[in-house]
């Protein structure tokens, strides 16, 4: 059984789903108080977290490459395959989809039938008209998952909550990534809540640099998440390798990135945690967003959450005050600065210093490192204290650096 390779196929007929919390049992919400604590890069992504809070899944090295034939994996996938089949017992009570997906902005879906395999491709959509019953033909009937539709390949990376591995649903033969959750871990830190909400959200989001959530389902153990798969791997291990990015090629993420975000604030969506390992690469070398655990759907409300990175945290939550999707373009800023620079702007000793920085905006920019003045500008108009002040995302994208450096394909040509 031969892979399919991934350009031949636009996106997987797996349901698009919200998380219903009756459908999936674990633990309520808790309505503990969260305790904050923060850790450096060196600690695996400088973050700052609920206690215990949902972590990044980082990539091994040398997880970009596509496996080869995800149906007869070997060596240490063929062991991770054959462990992960003993270790779950048989999936019971699997998740059906109830909704069909939604624009994130409270409005109900006109039915509550998802897509399933396969004959008729609408879009980025596979939909399957009913052949009987009441719906039309743009009925559509649900489909549950369970563990063996899925060929299970090599483990893409590992987690405090999980595991990630490359999978081929049996199907389609189409190639994802399988992000294999315990409920037991998860309950342990109170964090089944996070989990519901990134799915919900993440399920709904439609956009070319936005990592697809193609649906989920459970057994009594874990929560599995069928997710697109990026082949290059995760941004920072690039931008660790090169250092820093040119001008170019940090203008085509950045370019990106505002893309994506500006369509997020649209549907009422503040990510809350953009930094270098959150943002993925796909086959050709476009940006994805890819964790959304702490982001929120807030229409009406500001936030009162700190969550983020230390690094990217903006003056207001620092501060403790309200939040909205500014925060949003804080990190942007910050994320440019790191990208062209190769360290973040406010980066200090401890974290009180890294704290004092932010709050005054103590921005410079190295002499040593030669960047156009059209890039500290963009830099600059991004980090402003005052929300109100930062530049709107619409402007980001018509600013000169982007029009001049970006690439509009979202891929860089370096």
């Amino acid at each position: 059984m031969s892979a399919v390779p991934m350009e031949t196929a636009n996106y997987p007929v797996a349901v698009s789903q919200s998380l219903d919390k009756e459908n999936v049992p674990v633990m309520k919400h808790s309505s503990n108080a969260m305790d904050i604590c923060t850790k450096s890069r060196q600690d695996t992504g400088r973050s700052i977290s609920a206690k215990g809070g949902a972590q990044r899944i980082p990539l091994r090295a040398g997880s970009n490459n596509i496996l080869a034939d995800v149906g007869k994996p070997t060596g240490s996938a063929q062991e991770s395959s054959a462990a992960l089949r003993e270790a779950v017992p048989k999936p019971v009570a699997v998740a059906t989809c109830q909704t069909a997906p939604m624009d994130c902005d409270g409005k109900e879906p006109s039915t509550a039938r998802a897509p399933v395999p396969d004959a008729q491709t609408t879009g980025n959509r596979h939909t399957t008209s009913s052949s009987g019953g009441g719906g039309g033909e743009n009925a559509r009937t649900s489909k549950k998952w369970s563990l063996p539709d899925f060929d299970i390949g090599k483990p893409l990376g590992r987690g405090k909550f999980g595991n990630v591995y490359l999978a081929r649903e049996k199907s389609s033969k189409y190639i994802v990534a399988l992000k294999v959750l315990f409920k037991n871990q998860l309950q342990q830190s109170n964090v089944e809540h996070q989990l519901r909400r990134e799915i919900e959200i993440q399920s709904h989001l439609r956009h070319p640099n936005i990592l697809r959530l193609y649906g989920y389902f459970y057994d009594q153990n874990r929560v599995y998440l069928i997710l697109e798969y990026a082949a290059r791997g995760e941004l920072y291990k690039e931008l660790q390798k090169c250092k820093r990015f040119s001008e170019r090629r940090a203008a085509t993420y950045i370019s990106s990135l505002a893309g994506a975000l500006q369509y997020c604030h649209k549907k009422h969506v503040i990510h809350r945690d953009i930094k270098p390992e959150n943002l993925l690469l796909g086959m050709k070398g476009e940006l994805k967003i890819a964790d959304f655990g702490w982001s929120v759907h807030a229409p009406h409300s500001r936030r009162q959450t700190l969550c983020g990175t230390l690094d990217y945290l903006p003056p207001e939550m620092v501060e403790g005050r309200d939040h909205d999707a500014s925060v949003d373009v804080w990190s942007l800023g910050v994320l440019c600065y790191e990208f062209l620079f190769g360290n973040p702007p406010f980066e200090a000793e401890g974290h009180s210093e890294t704290y004092k920085r932010i709050l005054r905006v103590d921005l410079t920019f190295p002499k040593a490192i030669p960047v156009s003045d059209d890039a500290k500008d963009i830099i600059t108009q991004l980090l402003k204290k005052d929300p109100r002040q930062r530049m709107p995302l619409d402007q980001v994208l018509k600013h000169s650096w982007i029009v001049k450096y970006a690439d509009l394909t979202g891929v860089p040509s370096e």
